[in-house]
């Protein structure tokens, strides 16, 4: 959290992720609050205004800040209403209601511990000053309140004093919670926005797996055995060849960086295969999906029904089964055979693809992350996980590989 998005919280209140922020109903708390008092301030007044001195002055005073605390109650529940001007003016009223209570109130009342004209709604002042810009100015505002009430109504009596005190405490401390609050809707902010960015940029590295990088190893190693043995293809040739596999495994290479550690992207590149439906809830027949996938080497056995699940979970799934069907393509031989095994279950919806390659030893696909191939981590468990579901994976040396991929229907978008 930087200083400028600590100090714009601290001068209109901040919202956190999802449109919640804790100092609304503290807002709407002190102008409630302010309502309240004010029908106090007048129900005492009323019974003790004929001990009064100037009873009418009292009176007048009383109406006029019954005419601001109703004219700025709207203001007082919102923290872009609530401007230095507002707060302004109801601390220069609080200070007059003081003053002028020590000069219509009788002598005997004030030495006795007469409450002031405003009494407690001069606490009202310091809570707003707390939940606009925090601890500090709800202390100077509370300092101004205390020492018109020991200049003009009393002096420094151990009423007064007690009544500063609480005064003091309890703005300081609304003061300091807002502080805290805002602090800790900004750091939930970066955070959920940290989040978002990176499933973001998992999402993109898919994408990016599925298609560019693919492209481009292809480019490479076709480049490499075309460079000098392309019949009737000259030196010229071979050179131009083997200069576009050096530039496609820089590419390659450049792009596997970006995925693992670069900057976002700042727009999604559409994707390449086919499209999504319009409605994304719209249900789509998951075995119609993996059929494709199906060849002499790759078998596919399914129920006999359809599987429907919602069309955004059945792409993304069926994504995911092909990026295992790639990885079985290019790392368990030219003569290793695959299944594909489709389980319909009420709860879920579990794919298993298993081949009868070389496998692979423990800690390899760690190694294979580390060193920016993400076809397993982003293209199978990244997709996963995004659909609240599982992807586990079994092998050992000679055993060949199985995937196991397991969406719960509840969890499906």
């Amino acid at each position: 959290m930087t200083d400028d998005g600590g100090r714009a919280g601290a001068v209109g209140g901040t919202v956190a992720a999802g449109g919640m922020s804790v100092e609304l109903p503290l807002w709407k708390a002190i102008s409630y609050f302010r309502v309240l008092a004010l029908c106090y301030a007048l129900l005492r007044y009323f019974n003790s205004y004929l001990h009064f001195l100037h009873p009418v002055a009292g009176w007048i005073f009383l109406g006029a800040l019954t005419l601001w605390t109703l004219a700025s109650t709207r203001a007082f529940a919102n923290p872009q209403r609530c401007t230095r001007f507002v707060l302004g003016t109801d601390l220069a009223l609080a200070v007059t209601g003081i003053v002028m209570s020590g000069m219509t109130d009788s002598p005997a009342r004030i030495s006795h511990g007469a409450p002031t004209l405003p009494t407690i709604w001069a606490a009202g002042t310091v809570l707003g000053f707390a939940a606009k810009g925090g601890w500090r100015p709800a202390a100077a505002s509370g300092s101004v309140i205390g020492v018109a009430n020991i200049l003009g109504h009393g002096g420094p009596t151990g009423d007064n004093i007690h009544n500063i005190v609480l005064l003091m405490v309890a703005g300081c401390a609304i003061g300091y919670v807002i502080e805290l609050a805002r602090a800790s809707e900004a750091t939930l902010t970066r955070a959920l926005q940290v989040e978002a960015a990176t499933r973001e940029r998992e999402r993109l590295s898919r994408d990016i797996h599925d298609g560019v990088l693919q492209v481009l190893a292809l480019v490479q190693r076709r480049g490499a055995e075309l460079s000098g043995t392309e019949p009737g293809a000259g030196t010229g040739s071979g050179t131009d060849f083997a200069e576009l596999g050096r530039l496609a495994g820089e590419q390659e290479r450049a792009l596997r960086a970006l995925m693992t550690g670069g900057p976002l992207p700042e727009q999604r590149a559409p994707r390449s295969d086919a499209a999504e439906p319009p409605d994304p809830d719209a249900p789509r027949d998951l075995t119609a999906l993996l059929r494709p996938y199906a060849d002499e080497r790759i078998t596919l056995s399914a129920p006999g029904t359809p599987v429907p699940l919602p069309g955004a979970a059945a792409g993304e799934l069926a994504a995911a089964v092909g990026a295992a069907v790639d990885n079985v393509r290019k790392h368990a031989g030219e003569r290793a055979r695959a299944w594909i095994l489709v389980e319909d279950e009420p709860e879920a919806v579990t794919v298993s693809i298993r081949d009868d390659g070389p496998g692979f030893a423990p800690g390899r696909l760690g190694e294979a992350e580390q060193a920016g191939r993400l076809g397993v981590s982003q293209s199978i468990r990244g997709r996963l996980l995004d659909l609240g579901g599982t992807a586990e994976l079994y092998s050992a040396p000679g055993e060949g590989v199985e995937v196991e991929l397991r969406v719960p229907r509840k969890a499906t978008p």
